[in-house]
């Protein structure tokens, strides 16, 4: 779908930002672009819609050199989003969305009602069409920005650190509902980021750009995290790659321990000897946090309970991944991580030894297949 053949970028100053790129990225695939600041990544995508102009090399879409095409209408087909939406703050969200739509002939009414259903594909509630970009908080103008991009259905998205904006909890639900969307309209994507974790968990191909412009290696991310092609790669994926490689491995096959669980109402009458830890759940069984005998000697004294219990780490869902289930483990205080379900209720517990079991036994299977 897009290909570059020996692309170079090079200013009147002499500066190459991108050196002799080649790399071919495939109908339906989101590749990710990471890479240090000044590293080519940006340029290398904004040529793909003509915002930069290679020095030379060939830049095809579709098979056909875009060189030889309207900037204007090779806009008009290819979705783009940017840092905090890019929205005109002029405008109401349902203009915003409905913007390409009606560049591209179709009526400002028809073009406002589709964007309504666009609005919902990507998580918003369809009555915040009615506000002004200000009006809204940050995820849900970058999700604005991404329906804005969505609107006239194109079959290629460029995605500028769209989520390097907004703070952690919010960018997670933004990665994951691109993950959702991509899994249902495949898109051909190009998302450029300077975070290796954010490539790695998005990308079906990731694209790793160093210092003059080149690309060091662009490959799944499960080899790139196993075989970095040289030291570069090496160090800017960082030393616990095997940790991030936890990301590719299921956490369907663990075995859930049973965890007991204890409301408020019963912390006083526990009996923990020194070490133990007893899970503090709300009466719909979500976790509130572990407890252990200098927690409950303070409950009886008195104490609040949020005073009472040590926070209980991280949370993971049996459909997750074991990097999820890991992470849940060695951030629980007591060293058993919990799995809920979809109403956030415990359904069992891990401790870190069946999580590196369970890579095992999949990483066996995988060898003999």
């Amino acid at each position: 779908m897009i290909s570059f053949a020996g692309v170079t970028k090079r200013y009147p100053d002499g500066t190459v930002a991108v050196d002799d790129l080649t790399l071919d990225v495939s109908e339906g695939t989101l590749a990710a672009f990471v890479g240090p600041s000044g590293c080519g990544k940006t340029t290398s995508m904004r040529m793909i819609n003509r915002m930069i102009e290679p020095t030379s090399g060939t830049v095809t879409v579709a098979g056909r050199d875009i060189a030889g095409v309207d900037p204007v209408k090779l806009r008009l087909d290819i979705g783009y989003v940017i840092q905090s939406g890019g929205l005109m703050p002029h405008q109401r969200v349902i203009d915003n969305v409905a913007t390409v739509p009606v560049l591209k002939g179709e009526s400002r009414r028809a073009a406002r009602q589709a964007a309504y259903g666009v609005l919902e594909r990507v998580g918003l509630d369809p009555e915040l069409g009615r506000r002004y970009p200000a009006q809204l908080s940050g995820g849900q103008q970058q999700r604005v920005g991404v329906a804005r991009a969505l609107a006239a259905d194109p079959p290629i998205l460029l995605m500028d650190e769209p989520f390097s904006a907004v703070d952690p909890v919010v960018r997670d639900e933004l990665q994951a509902e691109i993950l959702r969307l991509q899994q249902d309209l495949r898109k051909t994507i190009v998302f450029v980021t300077h975070d290796i974790d954010e490539a790695v968990k998005l990308g079906d191909m990731v694209a790793v750009f160093g210092r003059g412009g080149r690309l060091q290696q662009y490959d799944p991310p499960e080899r790139l995290l196993a075989h970095p092609s040289n030291d570069f790669v090496s160090e800017f994926i960082g030393t616990d790659r095997g940790y991030r490689s936890l990301q590719f491995f299921t956490a369907e096959k663990l075995a859930l321990q049973p965890v007991n669980a204890v409301t408020e109402d019963g912390i006083d009458g526990l009996d923990l000897p020194a070490g133990q830890w007893r899970l503090v759940v709300r009466d719909d069984r979500t976790p509130f946090g572990w407890i252990d005998a200098d927690g409950v000697a303070k409950h009886r004294a008195g104490a609040a309970l949020y005073d009472s219990v040590s926070a209980g780490g991280s949370l993971f869902r049996p459909d997750g991944t074991l990097r999820m289930a890991l992470d849940a483990a060695l951030s629980s205080p007591s060293g058993i991580g919990l799995a809920v379900d979809d109403s956030g209720a415990v359904l069992g517990g891990v401790d870190a030894d069946s999580v590196i079991g369970a890579l095992e036994d999949q990483r066996a299977a995988a060898g003999a297949d």
